[in-house]
């Protein structure tokens, strides 16, 4: 399917005359009618909730936007949790699900009243030590270890990820352990997490998760006493970056969840345990947009085009070799008759956006739109070479933009420094 930028070219140079680029613009009425449709997908289960990876785009008037929809979010570290809590989420509107945990941050986590989602055993002591009990409400994280895979879907696609190789996550016998563990000491409502696959472009992914989440949920029922009061499915459900790709049909999604959860928990009598899902990358990537502008042309042994944002802005393409497709504003029925690699300023071969991609010609002073930029795009920014990080900027519903986060100035980046 055609990608098509969500602002004119017309609405681009107006904004240029405000914020030069580079700029990452979001789309205000593209977040809510995504949010609305995931939470219309999964209405059917009471008690339903988003959970927003604020990790994908930690930017508070998207959250805003989010918790205006109805969502949660989901918090991975002390300033995460600092950023929901400034934003108006609240107790069990957050979901705090790190690694490796610091002591600060489950302190801060159970003061903020979230729920703690445990990414091991040995955190069941450590979190006691360190907050003196353990919550009534508890979430153990999940890795079924192996590898996980679907069969071929209609489209051609298959689904494949090694959680085996995972940092996150419980074995299976350490999670009805950590569930008995938990239950002597004081909890009372159990979550399930679990994370099998990245940016799968499949409706089984879900449903196939999902099945397994609730068996292990009878399961551990059964076996341990414990009740299980909400499952987390996490993230994993992709976008299409790529034109040819087949969009996620989040309804399909929502009903193929909905049969596995009448075919194993309503007979199990467990139909009123609630659903949770993160899914960031869903609900924010297609409504982000990078702008940049070409600024230099360079013919060596491949054509060039370089622009003026650089991995600093958009890192994915330089540690993935993730593709993001690229509108060239103006020259949108133009041939895509030009091979170029397109690149940034970083003193890294890497910084590229694009390898060998065919597009119109550009010259000099053109507009640019790297597509799917709203998640893990800012937010994965950094300061190598001294570049700085850019503008945040929201396109609003009634058509005017509003600056979120200005672009860093070099007295920003000298701001940490102690001169000798």
């Amino acid at each position: 399917m055609k990608k098509v930028p969500f602002a004119t070219k017309e609405q681009l140079e107006d904004i240029c005359r405000s914020y030069p680029t580079p700029f990452h613009l979001y789309d205000e009425a593209g977040i809510r009618a995504t949010a609305r449709a995931v939470n219309h997908a999964f209405s059917w289960n009471e008690g339903y909730k988003e959970y927003f990876a604020v990790k994908a785009t930690p930017t508070p008037q998207i959250l805003d936007i989010l918790h205006q929809e109805g969502c949660g979010v989901d918090c991975s570290s002390l300033t995460e949790l600092m950023m929901a809590s400034r934003c108006g989420f609240s107790g069990e509107e957050i979901m705090f699900s790190a690694n490796e945990t610091p002591a600060e941050e489950y302190a801060l986590a159970a003061e903020l009243g979230a729920i703690i989602n445990l990414d091991d055993i040995t955190h069941i002591d450590f979190l006691k030590e360190t907050i003196g009990y353990i919550p009534e409400t508890i979430s153990c994280r999940f890795n079924p270890g192996g590898v996980f895979q679907l069969s071929e879907s209609e489209e051609g696609f298959q689904v494949m990820d090694n959680p085996g190789d995972a940092k996150y996550g419980m074995t299976r016998p350490q999670l009805f352990e950590a569930f008995r563990r938990l239950k002597e000491l004081g909890a009372k409502r159990f979550g399930i997490h679990a994370f099998l696959a990245s940016n799968t472009i499949s409706n089984d992914y879900y449903p196939e998760l999902a099945g397994q989440l609730f068996q292990l949920a009878v399961e551990l029922e059964r076996e341990t006493g414990a009740d299980v009061c909400f499952i987390n499915l996490s993230g994993g459900v992709g976008v299409d970056y790529r034109p040819e790709q087949p969009a996620n049909n989040i309804s399909a999604i929502g009903g193929g969840v909905r049969r596995k959860f009448e075919e194993i928990l309503v007979p199990a009598g467990m139909g009123d345990v609630k659903l949770c899902t993160e899914m960031g990358r869903f609900m924010l990537a297609p409504h982000g947009h990078l702008v940049t502008r070409a600024i230099h042309e360079k013919h060596i042994y491949k054509e060039y085009i370089g622009v003026d944002a650089c991995a600093a802005n958009l890192m994915r393409p330089a540690i993935y070799g993730a593709y993001h497709h690229i509108t060239v504003m103006g020259k949108e029925k133009a041939p895509c008759d030009h091979k170029y690699d397109v690149v940034g300023s970083l003193c890294e071969n890497c910084d590229k956006f694009a390898v060998d991609r065919m597009l119109p010609k550009i010259d000099r002073g053109d507009l640019l739109v790297i597509h799917d930029t709203g998640a893990h795009g800012f937010a994965m920014g950094y300061n190598y070479n001294g570049r700085l990080r850019s503008a945040e900027l929201l396109l609003q519903e009634d058509g005017n933009v509003r600056m979120m986060r200005r672009a860093e100035t070099p007295e920003d980046y000298f701001a940490t420094l102690l001169w000798p």
